[in-house]
């Protein structure tokens, strides 16, 4: 049963890498943020519109191995519409999961289809991968200037 769930697990991430969602610039962004991995080659940059304290819309452009494009474009579609707070626990959620740390069938299940990424967890080196465009997001809510870096 196990190898069924990492098997479909496996196939959304494959799914998202290949035909990746709000994968386009947003020209009237209100926060702008690129992130890279210099271990994995990874580039992203994330764009936001803000709209009363919500994330109105969310995109990405970049290039990456099929980890760090899922997580972008998953990420990208779970953000829209939501409060900055809400962002902020799932990032801080997210995090958790792919970094080992304590985390619970119940915070799984809160994630939804990002529990997808539970497995990363397993491979230290695409943790940084998954996390990358989350680290960029939180950047592009600031609209911090400076690249995030995974290093």
């Amino acid at each position: 049963m196990m190898s069924d769930l990492d098997d479909l697990y496996q196939q959304v991430i494959l799914d998202h890498g290949r035909k990746p969602r709000n994968f386009h610039a947003i020209d009237d962004a209100s926060g702008r943020a690129e992130g890279f991995n210099p271990l994995c080659g990874d580039r992203v940059t994330v764009y936001l519109k803000r709209d009363d304290g919500h994330i109105a819309d969310a995109a990405f452009t970049g290039s990456g191995c099929a980890i760090c494009t899922a997580s972008a474009s998953m990420m990208t579609q779970v953000v829209k519409g939501k409060s900055l707070a809400d962002i902020e626990m799932i990032f801080e959620r997210f995090h958790e999961m792919t970094t080992g740390r304590e985390f619970t069938p119940q915070q799984a299940e809160a994630l939804g289809k990002l529990a997808v990424f539970a497995g990363v967890k397993k491979y230290p080196v695409r943790v940084k991968c998954a996390t990358l465009p989350w680290h960029t997001l939180k950047a592009a809510i600031e609209n911090k200037q400076q690249p995030v870096s995974t290093e």
